[in-house]
């Protein structure tokens, strides 16, 4: 009699992780729709301008775009094994490397925070006369570039908001081994963000 009332219940729990599943893989389907018209965008500007594109991209740091890939990489790493710890009734490990994706996160921030301060020292920022002075398509290359990177580098915000929203649960024991649905979700948001990425850095930095 109480295994047949317990049933239910646990149906219900089932169909709310699958129904949150469903909802961040919808979402993360916007955002792929989203970046994928702005790739698109960058595509034909670089098209009608490959020369003027070619030359501002020599105006980016390949060494910071690269440190800044591998730290991302690295975050992914981080916040898939927080979700394996906590599978493993391991809560201590499972904090300890969300502490740990954020503070990479938060590395990759501060070195776009000095990458975006070294454009706009040199003048290639929209709007800047120097910019101005190099001609349209440079200018379409350096708005692209601030407006991608800028977008990315909100994701990155909302993900460590995300991230620190999930491990304070898990700090209180409201997340737990068999209850992890939205460490998943926010380890899926973290894999979207890193992705992304992926497809800027090849796009802006390796273009020459």
């Amino acid at each position: 009699m109480s295994d047949h009332s317990a049933s239910p219940a646990h149906a219900h729990v089932h169909r709310d992780d699958t129904g949150s599943k469903l909802g961040m893989w919808f979402f993360i389907f916007t955002e792929i729709l989203l970046f994928g018209a702005l790739f698109i965008v960058y595509s034909v500007y670089r098209f009608k301008n490959q020369d003027a594109f070619h030359a501002a991209a020599l105006n980016l740091d390949t060494v910071i775009g690269t440190i800044n890939t591998v730290i991302l990489l690295v975050s992914s790493a981080t916040i898939a094994m927080a979700i394996s710890a906590l599978q493993q009734k391991n809560k201590r490990l499972a904090i300890i490397l969300m502490i740990a994706t954020l503070a990479l996160a938060g590395g990759f921030l501060v070195n776009k925070y000095f990458e975006w301060g070294a454009k706009f020292h040199h003048g290639l920022y929209p709007g800047a006369e120097h910019l101005v002075s190099l001609g349209p398509g440079q200018n379409q290359f350096f708005f692209l570039y601030f407006f991608m990177t800028g977008l990315h580098a909100f994701h990155v915000i909302v993900g460590m908001g995300f991230i620190i929203f999930v491990m304070r649960q898990v700090m209180r024991d409201q997340l737990t081994f068999d209850n992890y649905t939205r460490l998943e979700n926010a380890g899926l948001y973290w894999h979207l963000v890193d992705l992304i990425w992926i497809y800027l850095f090849p796009l802006f930095y390796l273009i020459h």
